[in-house]
Order: C-alpha cells, then sequence, then structure tokens
C-alpha cells in the first residue's frame, strides 16, 4: 500500500476543497476581510474576483515577518488567502491568523525547497540586505537561497514566482535619470548586496516557462508607517549629529510606499495568472464575461500577451530632491535640519578607506561611509514607470505628500508614547 506523502503545510492539503473560501461576487470582501474592512484599503483590481478559477493551493511569502512581508501576508490575508510563511523568526500574531510559518534560513536549501509544496504563488521578497558584508554571506542567501526556492518550485508544480529584487541590480556608478528597464544588470560595484541580487534576478527571469512564470520586481528605498530601517536611520544619525549632505544637495531620488510595493507585488501575480482576458487564449478564468468592476479581467486592459520573464522598477514616480525631503521631515519631527555638506569627491575617499579599515582590521558592523553609500547618496536615481503602468497596470496609490504625512504624525505619536514615565 502506498503512504500518502505529508505535506509541507499540515493545515493543508490538496483534498482540502470543500474549506475553501467562496466569494459570491466580484469586489466582495472574503470573511476573513470583513472585520478588516476599514482599516485595508482595497484596490478594485486586486478583489478576489481574480482567484475565481484557481485552486486553494498555499501562497508562499519569504520574509513574511519583515517590513514589505508581512504587509504582504496582511493583504493576502484580507483577501481569505491561504498563506505560509519562511523565516528565521517566528510570529504568533500571524499563526494565531492561520499562517503556517516554517523556520528556515534561505541557506537551508531542503527546507526552501520542501517548502514549495501544494504552493501556488511564490513570493520571494526575504533576502540578506546591506551595504557592508562577506561577499560569500551574500551569495549564500540572496543567489543560493534563490536557487534553492526556484528548483523547489519546478519540483512541487509552482506556477507563478514573483521576485523582489532591487533597482541596484543595474548600479553603475552613474546617476540615473528616467532610467528604464534596458539598462544592463551589474556585473561591477563595491556592495556585494547589488551584485548577488543582480545574479539572483537574472536566474529568476531565466527560470521563466510555461509551467512556471517568473517576474521581478524592483521596489526603490520603500517606506512607510513601521519602516524600521530607512527613516529610522536618518533619524538617528540627524538626532547624533553625524548626517550630512552629499554632494550639492540637488540629486533627484525615486522611493516607494510599502503599501504601493504590497500594490505592485499583487499585482505583479495577476499579470502571472492571466487571469484577465488575453488576446492569446491563455487565460486561466473561466469567465468568459467578466464583471464590469473587475479591471484586472476586462478585456480592455493594456496588459502584453505576457509579463512573464520580465523585471519592473517600482516607484512613487514622483522624484524628490532628497535632502529636502529628508530637511522637511526632520522640521516636523522638531530636528534641526541637515546643512552641513561633504563633496562626493571627499565621502567616495571616506568611504574608501573605510572600507579598507573594516576589511583589514576587521571592524564590526557597517562602516559609516561606503563608496556606494557616496554614490546614493549625491547621485540622481529616479526611474521610468512606463513599463509598469502598462504591463502591470501599476499606479501608485499612496502619494509622498500622504505617506510623508502619516508618517510624521506616527513618529510623533511614538515619540510622545515613549517619554512618558
Amino acid at each position: 500500500m502506498t503512504t500518502a506523502r505529508p505535506s509541507a503545510h499540515p493545515a493543508i492539503t490538496r483534498n482540502a476543497r470543500s474549506t475553501a473560501t467562496h466569494f459570491p461576487a466580484c469586489g466582495s470582501f472574503p470573511p476573513a476581510a470583513l472585520s478588516r474592512k476599514k482599516q485595508i484599503r482595497f484596490l478594485p483590481s486586486l478583489t478576489p474576483c481574480f482567484f475565481l478559477g484557481v485552486d486553494n493551493r498555499v501562497t508562499l511569502v519569504t520574509g513574511g515577518t519583515g517590513f514589505l512581508g508581512r504587509k504582504l501576508v496582511e493583504r493576502l490575508l484580507a483577501e481569505g488567502r491561504r498563506v505560509a510563511v519562511l523565516g528565521r523568526t517566528p510570529a504568533p500574531d500571524l499563526a494565531a491568523r492561520g499562517v503556517h510559518f516554517i523556520r528556515a534560513s534561505l541557506d537551508d536549501a531542503s527546507a526552501v525547497t520542501s517548502a514549495c509544496e501544494n504552493v501556488d504563488t511564490v513570493f520571494h521578497v526575504a533576502a540578506k540586505v546591506g551595504v557592508w558584508g562577506r561577499y560569500d554571506d551574500f551569495f549564500r542567501i540572496n543567489v543560493l537561497g534563490t536557487r534553492a526556492l526556484l528548483e523547489g518550485a519546478r519540483r512541487h508544480g509552482v506556477k507563478n514566482f514573483v521576485h523582489t529584487s532591487t533597482p541596484s541590480v543595474v548600479y553603475n556608478g552613474h546617476a540615473f535619470a528616467n532610467a528604464d528597464e534596458s539598462l544592463p544588470l551589474t556585473t561591477r560595484c563595491p556592495s556585494p548586496y547589488p551584485l548577488t541580487k543582480a545574479i539572483a534576478e537574472r536566474e529568476v527571469l531565466a527560470a521563466n516557462s510555461p509551467a512556471l512564470r517568473t517576474l521581478a520586481l524592483r521596489p526603490h528605498l520603500i517606506w512607510g508607517v513601521g519602516d524600521p530601517h530607512l527613516v529610522p536611520r536618518v533619524l538617528a544619525r540627524a538626532r547624533a549629529g553625524r548626517l550630512r549632505i552629499v554632494g550639492d544637495g540637488q540629486n533627484r531620488v525615486d522611493m516607494v510606499h510599502v503599501e504601493n510595493v504590497v500594490d505592485a507585488h499583487l499585482l505583479a501575480e495577476t499579470a502571472l495568472k492571466r487571469c484577465h482576458v488575453l488576446r492569446d487564449n491563455c487565460s486561466v478564468s473561466p469567465l468568459k464575461n467578466p464583471p464590469e468592476n473587475c479591471h484586472v479581467m476586462s478585456d480592455t486592459s493594456s496588459a502584453p500577451v505576457s509579463a512573464a520573464g520580465r523585471a519592473y522598477f517600482i516607484t512613487n514616480g514622483e522624484p524628490v530632491i532628497l535632502w529636502d525631503w529628508v530637511n522637511q521631515l526632520l522640521t516636523a519631527l522638531g530636528e534641526p535640519p541637515v546643512s552641513r555638506h561633504l563633496s562626493l569627491a571627499t565621502a567616495s575617499s571616506l568611504g574608501a578607506i573605510c572600507e579598507t579599515l573594516w576589511r583589514v582590521l576587521p571592524l564590526r558592523g557597517e562602516p559609516p561611509m561606503t563608496r556606494f553609500i557616496a554614490a546614493e547618496l549625491a547621485k540622481d536615481h529616479w526611474f521610468n514607470l512606463a513599463a509598469a503602468r502598462r504591463d502591470l497596470g501599476y499606479a501608485p496609490r499612496i502619494s509622498m505628500a500622504q505617506g510623508t504625512a502619516e508618517l510624521v504624525a506616527w513618529h510623533r505619536a511614538h515619540d510622545r508614547a515613549s517619554s512618558r514615565p
């Protein structure tokens, strides 16, 4: 007698169709979302209608307890999705909401591969991020971890693979003004993060096939309420008197609100699933006459025959003068604006010296300046959104002004709470 192989997600079996959530109409909220309808903004194009015709397999999110990953998981749960998270740090609150947690690091190839069992879509958000560190450490997580995930996806019949990449994969030492996806991937960079992410993105896109559709998103400088990285670092350096304007202070930079990045990920999945009506008869939806209010299934969609195998820049589409935005934020939070300058040449030289000291001694933590950081802080970095708008239907929903106002209000409330005895 043949023994059934245990599922990687014990609470969810392939024969559990009778427990699947049914959505009566496009635009309606699944039961899991009813209690949170007021807290979560739903896009008409991201309502449950595009899941019609798709079975109840799991959606896997790597890095689902991080800043972006958690926001994505919360949106998936609100849509009534079955979610599994692969990560190193358990999240009891997500488990209490039905998330299956797979405790593993991306360098555990066996666990990563097995995590793809009974999965329909993989959102590969996890990565080793940073401007400094050993190349081998970044390669092991960002490249080998991605390879293991792709192998698991192929082995277990995953249909859709959305990879969270970074604009840094096209680093070339020059400024980027209205740059598009025609730029080649970097092969030379003074930081291991862009180098290894470029290798991973190349392999994800090369893995695209009729059986496994893949796509990469390149969000730039993700921020928003709850951001544990970007804004807190800026505030900490400013409050310590260690923040300097690098260059002339007039460089324009694209940023992206975290909720817009979540939107982009779900739109990317939609494009891969072909749940809109396409001209090439590749739709997986059984609906021949989609509801009028279901935009992603509209036959007037501008999406191409396939967005699979492509990479897309994702930003707010509102380039800001970086140091003006930083000073606006500091002033709103009652901090003095940054006024002292450091030339790009000086910052680059200091970065090279710091890199040598940290490499030779070696010193702990990240250097206060590197050549990569100097270039990022002094040069234009803004990107053309035409491809994401055309192929994915992406439109930034949270503006820079709205997001900044929410961020300031959150930090003020947080500071008040922290100052209470």
